[in-house]
């Protein structure tokens, strides 16, 4: 890690809790913690990490990646 107050530590981090609460959270209520759980996670391994194209991938999702540099 760098430096204490570097902006760019947690870019990552906050660029993907920010989709998150975007796309699938604030469009939702959940009647239990249960609920809320299984479907982060499935927007996490179903749609993010999978189809989700990727602006440092060429704009291609991990899959397409994977499958053109092989």
């Amino acid at each position: 890690m760098s430096r204490r107050g570097n902006c760019y530590d947690n870019a990552v981090a906050e660029s993907f809790f920010h989709l998150l609460k975007t796309e699938r959270i604030r469009r939702k209520t959940y009647k239990t913690r249960k609920n809320a759980r299984q479907d982060v996670f499935d927007y996490i391994e179903l749609f993010y990490n999978p189809t989700r194209r990727h602006a440092n991938n060429g704009m291609l999702s991990p899959v397409d990646f994977e499958t053109t540099t092989k």
